[in-house]
């Protein structure tokens, strides 16, 4: 597939172009050591947390491994600290995304825990958690998880406006400008379990299953009950997190283990969301039931609710979360498991729930958890998948942008062509400032229905799809280069974002999907582009600085080293025109655009 970009970006990949400016590296002091040596001093940041901790035979479940129980509280102190130590004050756990487990830890490991805030919002705050194993013999280490926790400052009760993060380092830039999309996706995330419950068919087969191998969905079921003491409390004094996490782990490990009848293991959890506190003297009910079982793995959801001794009747849910299991063989393999039989009525809406959310988390783990290099270059489309392109799209385009390394190629009367050369990709950056407000440039740069008017390599664009206010899908036919090529046709995902905050971009991201409407055609070459997009600085009072990015791997080199090597003018002609486009239409806006 990268091969395939490269060949068809050679020929015509003008039609989704791209650049970024240099920025300056975290930052870093040098010092001289004893024999006079000078070295380097790792800058670090100032949220930073670290937490170190000897595995004990108390912190083991029935495995003898690491309890996950043991390890969120951990988790969960760590990010606390950091969080307060950049607000300042108090800090509350609001949620934590979903994690995956890569490896277990043993009695007498050791558990390396870093957490650090990414972004301040408002008064909320992203805490980026890892997490790595240490065998103190052998020196080994291995990656255990990664998380990423949302926590909200509060002082006297009510919300705290928090500084703003100011990162240094280009991976501190990268999680930074990540962080908008992220937030994004996790607001989105309820809706996007309903809209794909209401318009996806959730494939089953019940009735063709040996209901003899079927284990009854309410024979998994736990209630159990914890009382809030003063040791499960925080320095707020509200229930710890952690604590509550360890609980809900606790009933479904329990609730699992009735299903396989075995000791499992816990591989995944899908984002833990505080509703609510509660305080020392609450009743916390927590219930857990095997929602689905796949062939090698299940979903357990669990719940917590909270109530008074003097209002038993009245509980208030507090938080919720769905956990997957597996069961493994002496060398680690995933068994095969008993099929679930669902009560009907609501255990069926569970169950069809768990499917959707399966789906969801392939999707997810396919396309945002995959490494930039391992994406492939055109992925499926389809209403279940639609959020996780989408912050694909704009997130690796943000990345792109973050890098620290991108080198001026030429300057031809203020447009300045940048490049960046790593293993796999060779990117181009292309960027001027130009008369027209950045809000206007955004409006018109958005709607690629108008690209024709000034880039020369769009012959045609058809709006294939207007998925939402910020996203659209274009089927664009690209002018062949010379007469021994035919035209290429691209299918491209536009996605588009305002700023989250002063000093932000407005983003413009273009990728490739693949749509079975528009499958490719013998008259066209099939174009791909994996990162492209514009980002828009407001420079001031109607100034703009408009800058063009594109990344494809170092085999179409022919297309690309012509231009930095000063044998074409084709980037800055192409840029000049989009200028021109600007200046002239930054009183005429696409009227379907006004609104965003």
């Amino acid at each position: 597939m990268i091969q395939n970009v490269g060949n068809h970006l050679r020929r015509g990949l003008s039609s989704v172009f791209s650049g970024r400016i240099s920025r300056k590296s975290g930052a870093r002091t040098r010092t001289e050591s004893a024999d006079g040596a000078m070295s380097d001093d790792a800058y670090r940041n100032p949220t930073e947390v670290q937490m170190s901790q000897l595995v004990l035979p108390c912190h083991t479940n029935q495995r003898g491994d690491l309890s996950v129980g043991q390890l969120l509280k951990w988790i969960d102190t760590t990010a606390c600290l950091s969080a307060e130590r950049h607000a300042g004050c108090p800090c509350v756990t609001v949620s934590m995304d979903d994690i995956y487990f890569e490896h277990t830890i043993s009695v007498g490991q050791m558990v390396n825990i870093k957490a650090k805030v990414n972004r301040a919002f408002n008064s909320s705050m992203e805490v980026g958690i890892q997490v790595t194993s240490e065998d103190l013999c052998s020196e080994k280490q291995w990656s255990v998880c990664k998380a990423l926790a949302t926590f909200v400052a509060y002082r006297e009760l009510s919300k705290v406006k928090l500084k703003q993060i100011v990162p240094q380092t280009e991976e501190e830039k990268m999680e930074h400008s990540v962080a908008a999309e992220r937030r994004r996706m996790r607001l989105v995330y309820a809706d996007t379990i309903k809209d794909l419950l209401a318009n996806c068919v959730i494939q089953d087969d019940l009735e063709n299953r040996d209901c003899s191998h079927m284990v009854p969905a309410e024979k998994t079921r736990v209630e159990s009950v914890e009382l809030v003491l003063p040791p499960h409390a925080n320095h707020q004094g509200n229930t710890f997190g952690g604590q509550i996490m360890a609980w809900m782990e606790n009933v479904a490990t329990i609730a699992a283990s009735r299903l396989c009848r075995a000791h499992p293991t816990l591989k995944a959890i899908e984002m833990f969301h505080f509703r609510g506190p509660s305080q020392v003297g609450d009743r916390l009910v927590l219930k857990a039931i095997v929602n689905n079982a796949f062939k090698n793995s299940m979903e357990v959801g669990v719940c917590v609710e909270a109530y008074r001794q003097e209002a038993e009747t009245h509980r208030r849910h507090i938080n919720s979360a769905f956990m997957t299991f597996v069961v493994l063989d002496a060398a680690d393999q995933p068994l095969m498991l008993p099929w679930i039989r669902p009560q009907p009525g609501d255990g069926e809406r569970r169950y069809r729930e768990a499917s959707a959310r399966k789906k969801i988390r392939l999707d997810r783990k396919y396309i945002v958890s995959c490494k930039q290099t391992e994406v492939p270059l055109s992925v499926p489309w389809d209403p279940s998948n639609q959020v996780y392109l989408s912050y694909n799209n704009v997130s690796s385009l943000k990345m792109l942008v973050a890098k620290d390394n991108w080198v001026l190629s030429s300057e031809i009367n203020q447009v300045c062509l940048y490049t960046l050369e790593d293993d796999k990709f060779l990117s181009f950056h292309v960027e001027l400032v130009v008369h027209v407000d950045a809000a206007q440039a955004f409006l018109l740069l958005s709607d690629l229905s108008r690209r024709p008017e000034w880039d020369k390599h769009y012959r045609s664009v058809e709006l294939v799809q207007q998925v939402d206010e910020d996203d659209a899908i274009y089927h664009v036919i690209s002018s062949a280069l010379n007469s021994d090529t035919k035209p290429l046709d691209f299918v491209i995902l536009a996605s588009r974002r305002k700023p989250c905050d002063n000093g932000d971009p407005y983003v413009i991201a273009l990728r490739s999907v693949t749509l079975p409407t528009h499958r490719e055609m013998p008259e066209y070459s099939r174009g791909e582009t994996l990162c492209s997009g514009f980002c828009l600085w407001r420079e001031g009072d109607q100034m703009t600085k408009v800058s063009y990015y594109n990344q494809a791997t170092t085999g179409f080199l022919n297309y690309v080293t012509t231009d930095v090597a000063g044998l074409s003018s084709e980037f800055y002609t192409t840029f000049k025109a989009c200028e021109q486009f600007l200046l002239a239409n930054r009183n005429d806006l696409a009227p379907s655009l006004q609104t965003l």
